[in-house]
């Protein structure tokens, strides 16, 4: 069994649990910092290390294509080529295709997309318009040339906004994907292979689909097609019915999300894997998260303010002497001044994203922390 299941919240669904990889086991619930094409932006592996990230995320999409399938051979794997020996979670590359292939419910103004069929997806890629076919054991070649420890099969990634009959025919999309992708594992593989669930903001489509997948025995299961569009009261009422169907003795992926609060909701609701770009997405535009520690309190409180972010760009930090992150474990954080990261960041300096990002991922790996001790104290 790689999922032990340690402990339940008696306020809520939140669990305490130990997901077991090839690479090492992870402390659930737990966030994966994004790694879309074999690096964190601005970070090295060394840098993940050091804030205590026990996995992180690879893109099947944007890896296939560069550095591509050759050197990810060649360098044996992705472990190796960027320098990380923790686990590696990859997904299947299917949302990229469909919000970068011309899919206007993604918002995306290319025309990559061909079609999509039961045997798979055929599209275009956004690096140099050649043309390709992803199909549910093509997407988990990559992985497995990848070798990330746990992967994804292919999905049609409905967006929450559809109407009844896409949303319908994409799930039947995916499960018939499900099946194929679930026949092409092996015994006694050291990889974990989740299913995904889908069907946009429909109860009995979403619900079906759990019932569908579960029958195939994934390693996990992932909620996919939420953080698309919908609110956040939409997607925990996704959360409050189809959390419960899935099974208790395997992981429960929310895939996308999201802000800290919308993390803390999903826990409470039986979540255990998150992933989201907002941590270095906003580091980049100056943007930074802290937690509004309360004097001689011994644990947050991760209630409705328990966090706050400031925009470092501002002309109110140009003389602000304070450290960066006075609560940091990382001495960049606490020995530069908020005054110095503004500087850094006027002048265009790249050690501005570098420290901006270090001071979020840090935030979000500390926040599932501060989560995992709630649970295990009641207290969430």
């Amino acid at each position: 069994m790689s999922f032990k299941l340690l402990k339940t919240s008696k306020h809520s669904q939140a669990r305490l649990g130990v997901l077991k990889t090839a690479h090492g086991n992870i402390q659930t619930p737990f966030f994966m910092p994004i790694a879309t094409r074999g690096a964190v932006k601005t970070l090295r592996a060394s840098d993940i290390k050091k804030l205590n990230a026990e996995i992180v995320l690879g893109n099947t999409y944007h890896l296939f294509f560069k550095p591509g399938l050759k050197i990810l051979k060649k360098a044996q794997g992705l472990h190796k080529f960027m320098d990380w020996t923790g686990p590696i979670l990859t997904d299947s590359g299917g949302y990229q295709v469909f919000s970068l292939g011309g899919n206007k419910d993604f918002g995306s103004s290319h025309k990559n997309l061909v079609k999509i069929t039961s045997a798979g997806v055929e599209f275009r890629s956004v690096y140099d318009g050649s043309k390709h076919l992803f199909t549910p054991k093509k997407v988990l070649e990559i992985q497995a040339m990848i070798n990330s420890d746990i992967r994804m099969v292919l999905d049609v990634c409905s967006p929450s906004n559809c109407s009844r009959e896409q949303a319908e025919k994409d799930l039947e999309i995916t499960l018939t994907w499900a099946k194929i992708s679930s026949k092409l594992i092996t015994k006694n593989s050291k990889h974990l292979l989740f299913g995904i669930v889908q069907g946009a903001l429909y109860k009995d489509l979403r619900l079906k689909c759990v019932q569908e997948l579960v029958k195939l025995n994934f390693d996990g299961y992932a909620l996919g097609g939420l953080a698309v569009g919908e609110t956040p009261q939409e997607m925990y009422k996704v959360l409050d019915y189809a959390s419960p169907k899935m099974p208790a003795d395997k992981p429960r992926y929310l895939m996308g999300v999201g802000y800290p609060e919308q993390i803390v909701e999903a826990v409470k609701r039986g979540m255990d894997m998150f992933d989201c770009v907002i941590p270095t997405r906003e580091a980049r535009h100056g943007r930074l998260y802290y937690f509004n520690l309360k004097p001689k309190a011994k644990n947050l409180k991760l209630d409705k303010d328990f966090y706050q972010t400031i925009n470092i760009k501002s002309e109110k930090f140009s003389n602000d002497m304070s450290a960066i992150n006075v609560n940091s474990k990382i001495p960049e954080l606490k020995n530069y001044t908020k005054a110095y990261l503004r500087h850094l960041f006027s002048v265009e300096e790249p050690l501005a994203l570098q420290l901006a990002t270090l001071n979020n991922v840090e935030f979000y790996l500390q926040l599932m922390a501060e989560i995992r001790n709630s649970i295990k104290i009641n207290r969430l």
